[in-house]
């Protein structure tokens, strides 16, 4: 059965990069990679993961790759968004941070990063960075079930898959029934939406991931650098 291996946060490290790479060899039946944002980051020459992404080496599982935040900051700042300016990276992390950013991404590379897609549909899934609102949006165990299925029905999805809190969950929605009423002149109107059975779920980030099996709709959280100390003690 195929799986899929759902990896974001590298911020661009490319020696965790490799790490993943040798981890995934060792799961069994995954046959794609989807990469959902966040490939580069202000604390890494980024540069030399870039390349390895456009050009992967041979054995590597072939990466499908999004826009994350970072990248939507970077270009913005460099014309790619039009009127939009990267305001938030400047705000949440100050203009050094930002600079950085700047530096750690060569130029030739920005095009690139531009043709990168919002998000992915595969089957009944959506893959996004964020949500179906924005790049930015953070869903976690905390966000409320109105609010998820919300971000469910705008991509009329059953499952998403998000990345941006970094943090591993699943958030079950019950199947049942949305009631909205609608009072005009006429008088007042009621109608009821089945509301059939969908998840939410945070992949994690850096080292953490998340492997998922379409045909059973299971879904593993995994740490790279845990498997690499169980393997170290003797462990396969």
């Amino acid at each position: 059965m195929e799986r899929w291996a759902l990896v974001s946060g590298l911020k661009g490290d490319a020696d965790l990069y490799k790490q993943l790479q040798r981890d995934l060899k060792r799961q069994r039946g995954v046959a794609y990679l989807f990469l959902l944002g966040d490939l580069i980051g202000p604390d890494q020459d980024c540069n030399y993961l870039i390349n390895r992404l456009q050009q992967p080496k041979p054995g590597d599982l072939q990466p499908h790759c999004i826009y994350g935040w970072w990248e939507d900051q970077l270009l913005a700042s460099c014309g790619y968004r039009g009127e939009q300016r990267a305001q938030e990276s400047r705000l949440e992390h100050g203009e050094t941070f930002h600079r950085r950013l700047k530096q750690g991404v060569a130029a030739e590379h920005l095009p690139w990063l531009a043709s990168l897609q919002y998000g992915f549909i595969e089957l009944d899934c959506g893959l996004i960075h964020g949500s179906s609102v924005d790049v930015g949006d953070s869903l976690d165990e905390s966000t409320s079930p109105l609010l998820l299925l919300d971000r469910l029905t705008r991509l009329d999805v059953n499952r998403l898959f998000t990345a941006r809190s970094a943090r591993q969950f699943r958030l079950e929605l019950s199947g049942g029934q949305i009631t909205s009423c609608v009072k005009d002149h006429s008088g007042e109107q009621s109608q009821e939406h089945v509301v059939p059975k969908r998840s939410v779920i945070g992949i994690g980030a850096g080292s953490e991931y998340c492997i998922y099996e379409p045909g059973s709709d299971h879904v593993s959280f995994q740490s790279a650098s845990a498997n690499r100390r169980h393997l170290k003690q003797g462990f396969v």
